[in-house]
């Protein structure tokens, strides 16, 4: 993993609003923190890997997997400016190794806060403690519809729904869509066919556009 680290700047004050009242020691402490800058494609964790850093997201998206022994891969949540990861606060929190996979989907910049001074953070500033347990139970509940999703849900339904939510234009491969569907590409790339005959979607190369969004959504509904 190849990262650049560069001087602080204020966006991550900006972006997480709560930081501006900490404490001087703390924020002091926080200054000292490196920000990193990383392409697209950087590997930020392993599943079964430890967590080194509670990344603080100043610019660019983070995708959160997990993948399967066949190699099946299904997105459990993507990282924003502004926004924790779940398992980064649940491994340092429990002195865990991570569970899943965590890699750079765009250019991203992120200030990484050491473990030791996650917890001194978590321990000493009400704001911060209110802000982590807060996007904490947020992602939790996302993941939980996750489940759901995967557990309930058909596929047929699921990926009605995205392509509707995505319209009128797709830009992404099957195999991208079965990723973060939790299937695979042939089955996904059966039903976007199906969906083609229907008169719903138009196929290209590495995109689909949607052109009846509203039949989509009412087969999302069923």
């Amino acid at each position: 993993m190849h990262m650049k680290a560069r001087t602080k700047d204020q966006a991550l004050y900006e972006v997480f609003p709560a930081l501006a009242g900490l404490s001087e020691t703390l924020r002091a402490d926080l200054e000292r923190a490196p920000v990193l800058t990383v392409p697209a494609g950087t590997v930020l964790f392993e599943d079964g890997g430890p967590c080194r850093a509670f990344p603080l997201l100043i610019a660019g998206r983070v995708r959160v997997a997990k993948a399967s022994a066949d190699g099946r891969e299904i997105v459990l949540y993507r990282i924003s400016p502004g926004q924790i990861c779940l398992l980064t606060s649940s491994c340092l929190l429990g002195e865990a190794l991570y569970p899943a996979r965590g890699m750079t989907e765009t250019a991203t910049r992120l200030v990484a806060v050491g473990p030791e001074l996650f917890h001194r953070m978590l321990s000493g500033d009400a704001a911060f403690r209110v802000m982590v347990f807060g996007l904490f139970a947020e992602r939790m509940a996302e993941l939980m519809s996750l489940v759901e999703e995967v557990a309930f849900g058909r596929l047929d339904r699921r990926l009605a729904a995205l392509l509707a939510g995505r319209a009128p234009e797709v830009r992404e491969t099957h195999q991208m869509l079965a990723d973060e569907l939790g299937s695979v590409r042939v089955v996904v790339s059966r039903m976007l066919r199906e969906f083609e005959e229907r008169g719903w979607v138009s196929l290209g190369r590495e995109r689909i556009l949607v052109r009846d969004a509203e039949a989509l959504k009412r087969l999302s509904e069923l």
